[in-house]
Formats: C-alpha cells, structure tokens, sequence
C-alpha cells in the first residue's frame, strides 16, 4: 500500500499537524488499518479507497494510534492533498469522501492551490464549567461550552493566557471530554482573529496536545463568528508546531481553508 506522510495546515515541511495517509486499493479489515495507525504513531492515520456511489468519489476513515474516530480536519486536508498531488483523484473537480459519522465531506483546491474542506458546523453550548477544569488548565476560564462531538470549548482571557498554557495532561484526561479547545480573541495587529490550543489527553500520545486541529474549527468558526458578527475569520493554532486555519460559515456548515506538504512517500508492505 502506498503511504505518504504529510503536514497539514502549512505551506512548509515541520509545521503544521502531520498526518499517516494510506492510500488502499482494496477494502481493509479496521482492525488492520488500527494496528497501522499505532504504528505510525501520528494522533491521526487516515485510510482512503476508490468508492463508485453516487455522492461519494471515496472512502475515508481515520485512526488515531488508540481509536478509530468521527471526524479529523487535518487528515481529511492531509488525504486530498495526497490524492491531488498523486494525480489520483483529477484535479479539475472537487473530491467527495464518504465517511461513516461525518456523512459526506468535499474538499475542493482553490486557484492559488489551498484546499477547502466542507464540514458540518459543531457550534458550543454554555455549560458550567466542571470543577477540575479551572485546575488542570491552570488558568480561569471566562466561558465554557460543549458541542456535539462532546469537546469542551474553553474561552480564556487573552491570547498570552493561550500560549502560555502549561496543562496537567493527566488531570484534563479525567474532564468528561472528547478533548478541550482553550481559546481566546487575538491580540491586536494579528493576520488572525482568534488564537487556540487543543488537548486531547486519552486520545493522543505524548504531550497531550494535538498541533492544529480542523475538527475543533468546527466549534471555534461558529463561535468566533457569533460574537465578531461575521462570517469569514482566520484562526491561528499555538502549538509548538503551529498552523493558520481560515474558516468560512454557511447555513449550519463550515468551509475549512488550509494548504499541506508531502514530507514522505513510500510503500507500506505489511
């Protein structure tokens, strides 16, 4: 099987949020495609096939080294830049991916080569924040909401509260959470408006901290947008490695917009 490795939301290698892409050419059996992903060892390995249905061009599902899981932003970037760059899906028409919780997902390259995702808005609601939150974040919240693919979005005082952040992973892992989104308004002068970090603690390795993440976009756009009253924004995702995320609202969706390198290509032989 043809594997690629490819940095998501960048427009250079070592940046952005790296993704395994396995590019099958027959089904495979989930339990295969999970014991690749733990071998990868990226919070996301992705898996497309060749599909003939009459809304979906491909197959596509994702695995972190521990779960498969509903939706992942940067390796559904990571699969159409790959299929793109590959000369496997045309470059001429948007590639369509049916997933199995995320229904169909279009991705469409732009004139000047970014790439667009169309995803279905996950917009927070308030909630009370839980009484260890404040404590494993080290810092207080301002506002707190959940979505519908159960993160907790976390809006702290100013984007210096965001960078600085130093979590206690194995307290966050205990929250009743897919994962945490702390947030909070760009300082003024940015290319962005809104600055985030994501922490997924039972799903990723390592530190915990997953580098940009598109799925938390889905959250971030609708609530961004609410309270800025527009409709186009720019996030920036401060992780170590970092990357800029556009985000467009449209009737209960969210157009993600990012670029991606191809780091590795290769063949998978087990």
């Amino acid at each position: 099987m043809r594997m690629l490795v490819v940095d998501a939301f960048t427009d250079h290698p070592f940046a952005g949020n790296p993704a395994g892409v396995c590019l099958l050419d027959r089904p495979a059996d989930p339990a295969w495609m999970q014991r690749v992903a733990a071998e990868m060892k990226h919070s996301e390995t992705a898996f497309v096939r060749p599909i003939k249905a009459p809304d979906a061009d491909f197959e596509l599902r994702w695995f972190t080294p521990l779960v498969e899981v509903a939706l992942c932003g940067h390796a559904t970037l990571a699969s159409a830049h790959a299929l793109f760059e590959t000369g496997v899906a045309p470059a001429g028409r948007p590639i369509r991916f049916q997933t199995l919780r995320s229904g169909v997902l279009t991705v469409t390259r732009a004139d000047d080569g970014g790439l667009l995702m169309d995803f279905p808005a996950c917009p927070p609601a308030e909630i009370e924040p839980p009484d260890d939150l404040g404590d494993a974040l080290g810092t207080t919240p301002f506002w707190v909401g959940r979505n519908s693919q159960n993160d907790l979005l976390v809006q702290v005082a100013d984007e210096e509260a965001v960078r600085k952040l130093a979590p206690d992973i194995d307290v966050l892992a205990r929250v009743d959470a897919r994962g945490v989104i702390v947030t909070a308004v760009a300082d003024e002068g940015r290319e962005y408006q809104f600055v985030s970090r994501f922490f997924g603690g039972a799903v990723l390795l390592g530190d915990g901290e997953d580098p940009v993440t598109g799925s938390a976009h889905c959250a971030l756009g609708p609530y961004w947008g609410e309270r800025f009253g527009r409709t186009e924004l720019v996030g920036f995702q401060a992780s170590a490695r970092g990357g800029l995320v556009g985000v467009t609202l449209r009737d209960g969706r969210v157009e993600l917009a990012g670029r991606a390198v191809t780091v590795l290509d290769g063949e998978f032989r087990a």
